[in-house]
């Protein structure tokens, strides 16, 4: 009985130990377990403003950003922005009971945002994230905090995935425009073709270009 005792308690001692070593040798080659996107430089400073400020949503987002290590502070036109521009919840039945009852619904958190950064312009995004959860209408109450509990884990998640793409524009910020090279194309495009237009449209004949008249 000794014997065994002695190897479970050893066998426990491995598994802390390695534990305790994978931890340091994360953290000796810079790897933070709560999440480091890789923040462009640019953004190491910004403000933050929102359609409500003092929304749950808000307040996570506040928390996301001072847990990568950005400072936080009041806007001014040289410093970049994070604008909240939106946040909804949605939901649908997934399945229902035979008394017709919803039995499971599926919740979808939805919000759109804006990054500004002075001299390259601002970038509209959205992002969503999606959970389903079983409504038991014998357990209305629990459910009903069930549902409040979910909703704040999404609106985490959402304010993660908003680090992660802000994290991304550094490709932006390296090219000096936040425009993605199709956007670049389309917008050069939109403008030759106004050029075209204004170019012909004119009453005065152009040089190299031959003219014609409908009563001849």
């Amino acid at each position: 009985m000794f014997p065994q005792v002695m190897r479970l308690i050893s066998t426990r001692s491995i598994k802390l130990t390695t534990v305790v070593l994978t931890a340091s040798l994360l953290s000796a080659c810079g790897f933070h377990l709560r999440g480091d996107y890789s923040i462009p430089e640019e953004l190491d400073t910004m403000s933050l403003t929102s359609y409500d400020q003092y929304s749950s949503f808000t307040r996570m987002m506040k928390g996301q950003l001072r847990m990568s290590e950005i400072k936080l502070v009041a806007p001014a036109a040289d410093v970049p922005n994070l604008h909240l521009i939106s946040e909804g919840v949605g939901e649908r039945t997934l399945s229902l009971y035979q008394n017709t009852r919803a039995a499971e619904k599926e919740l979808t958190f939805r919000t759109s945002y804006r990054v500004t950064i002075p001299e390259l312009g601002e970038k509209t995004f959205s992002t969503s994230v999606t959970r389903s959860y079983l409504d038991n209408p014998l357990t209305a109450l629990a459910k009903s905090v069930e549902r409040d509990m979910i909703e704040d884990e999404m609106r985490k998640l959402a304010a993660s995935q908003i680090i992660r793409q802000m994290a991304r524009l550094k490709t932006n910020i390296e090219s000096g425009t936040m425009l993605s090279e199709e956007e670049q194309q389309a917008q050069l495009k939109a403008e030759e073709e106004q050029y075209r237009i204004k170019t012909f449209t004119t009453d005065e004949p152009q040089e190299g270009v031959t003219t014609t008249s409908e009563n001849q």
